[in-house]
């Protein structure tokens, strides 16, 4: 595995991530608001909002490697009656994939959630056909729920989503 650092967003992230989140093979398993072309504008707004919410019913961090943002991951609790889950989403830069990073930093991140707020479950819903997030989640920890059939739409196609979980004592810090 390579050597990553999570930590808070810093205004001086935007280059970095513009540079790194404007590929099309990373927008294609994200959601619409993930914008593509992604531009340092879009970063700029993006860092931004961390910054002003962090803590706020989430927890915002960018996966730092070899001195660069290089990728974002958080965990956004849910409301009303989900308010005892809360959800993980993440991306790494393409020239990092296949490294074990992904996987750390979700082990990460579960940890520091579990400890910062009163939750039972983290769960992630990604696209059926994007297994490589799938294996980051199973190597992680997490418990395949299910699919959610033609529940996605993505660039003009109806695609399917899985459930993945993990419920607090089952998590292991990386």
């Amino acid at each position: 595995m390579s050597e990553f650092i999570l930590r808070p967003w810093r205004p001086d992230d935007a280059a970095d991530i513009a540079a790194a989140a404007d590929d099309t093979e990373i927008a294609q398993f994200l959601r619409n608001r993930f914008p593509s072309p992604y531009t340092l504008s879009d970063a700029e707004w993006f860092i931004g909002d961390c910054i002003a919410h962090e803590g706020c019913r989430r927890l915002d961090r960018t996966i730092e490697v070899g001195g660069a943002a290089a990728g974002g991951i958080s965990v956004t609790l849910g409301s009303d009656i989900y308010d005892r889950s809360a959800e993980l989403g993440y991306w790494l830069a393409r020239k990092h994939w296949g490294r074990g990073i992904v996987t750390s930093a979700v082990r990460q991140i579960c940890a520091e959630a579990f400890s910062s707020f009163d939750i039972v479950r983290i769960y992630a819903e990604p696209f059926e056909c994007n297994r490589a997030s799938r294996r980051v989640l199973e190597k992680a920890g997490f418990t395949f729920e299910g699919t959610l059939r033609s529940s996605v739409h993505k660039n003009g196609r109806i695609l399917s989503s899985c459930v993945y979980s993990i419920l607090r004592g089952e998590a292991v810090r990386a």
